[in-house]
């Protein structure tokens, strides 16, 4: 570990609704170093109360309940590790970049509105680089764990 590391502060990051499944239901390799950053405070992550509401309807969701179900994991325990390390923000006011899919907006908005890293697989975004970026955003930059 780089010993500047410890003593930076925190990156803020925006995580979507599929990054906090790849965290924390599906244990995605990839996610690790994410993971790790943001259980060992490297990450602050940053959300809202809508964020939350989305992740626990996706826990409902039948292909998921199926993997928790395999994992024997209840969706009370990932909606726990979003209460234990999500830093709950106000709802961001709408970026000047607008996404195709308005499911995908809010986590825009909180990323563009407090300059934070923005992390999604989802094709909507993934699409918007270059306008995130002129907004200040980066999008999946790799974390630092």
């Amino acid at each position: 570990m780089n010993p500047a590391s410890a003593d930076s502060t925190p990156a803020r990051r925006v995580l979507d609704t599929n990054i906090v499944l790849d965290l924390w239901v599906f244990d995605e390799p990839q996610a690790e170093a994410l993971r790790e950053s943001v259980e060992r405070g490297h990450t602050h992550w940053l959300a809202t109360a809508a964020m939350r509401e989305e992740l626990a309807r996706v826990l409902a969701y039948p292909q998921i309940v199926k993997r928790l179900t395999h994992r024997a994991l209840p969706a009370s325990a990932v909606l726990g590790q979003f209460d234990r390390w999500a830093q709950l923000q106000p709802d961001a006011p709408k970026a000047p970049c607008v996404c195709k899919d308005p499911d995908d907006q809010k986590f825009i908005d909180l990323a563009v509105c407090h300059s934070a890293a923005l992390h999604s697989k989802d094709h909507h975004v993934l699409c918007m680089r270059k306008r995130l970026e002129r907004c200040g955003v980066a999008l999946n930059p790799t974390p630092i764990a």
